[in-house]
C-alpha cells in the first residue's frame, strides 16, 4: 500500500459525515511521504520545533507550534508520543511513530477527539508494523 493511500483512505477518511481538513506522513527529517492537497507548506524549521518537543516534552509550549506559518496552542498530549494544538475552532494531532509524523489538522464541526482517534490509530498501527 503506498503512503498516500494511507492518508487518502484512513487519514481523510470520513467519520459521521465529518472528515479532517488537512493530513499528512512526514518523516523524522522533514520529507514528505504523503499528504492531503490541502496540507500547508511548511518550513523545515517547523518540523525541527516539532521534533525537538518530542524529544523534549514542553519545548513549543512557550512559542506555539507552527505549521505552514499557523500558530496553535499546545494543549496536553502524551509526552514523547503525541501533540496537540489549538487554534480557534480547530486544532491539530500530531502523532509520533518510529520513522514518521502523522499530522492531522481539524475544524469544526469536527471534535479534537475524533481527529485525535483518526491520527492516533494510524499511528499506533504504523508503530505495530515497525514503522
Amino acid at each position: 500500500m503506498s503512503w498516500q493511500t494511507y492518508v487518502d483512505d484512513h487519514l481523510m477518511c470520513e467519520i459521521e459525515s465529518q472528515h479532517l481538513t488537512a493530513a499528512a506522513i512526514i518523516g523524522h527529517d522533514g520529507s514528505v511521504w504523503a499528504q492531503s492537497a490541502s496540507f500547508p507548506q511548511f518550513k523545515p524549521e517547523e518540523i525541527t520545533g516539532i521534533m525537538n518537543d518530542f524529544s523534549e516534552p514542553g519545548y513549543l509550549a512557550p512559542t506555539g507550534l507552527y505549521l505552514g506559518g499557523t500558530k496553535y496552542m499546545v494543549i496536553q498530549g502524551e509526552s514523547g508520543a503525541v501533540i496537540r494544538g489549538k487554534k480557534g475552532s480547530g486544532g491539530i494531532t500530531i502523532k509520533k511513530t518510529n520513522q514518521a509524523l502523522i499530522f492531522g489538522v481539524y475544524d469544526e464541526p469536527l471534535t479534537p477527539g475524533q481527529c485525535n482517534i483518526i491520527v492516533e490509530r494510524l499511528g499506533d498501527y504504523l508503530i505495530d508494523q515497525g514503522l
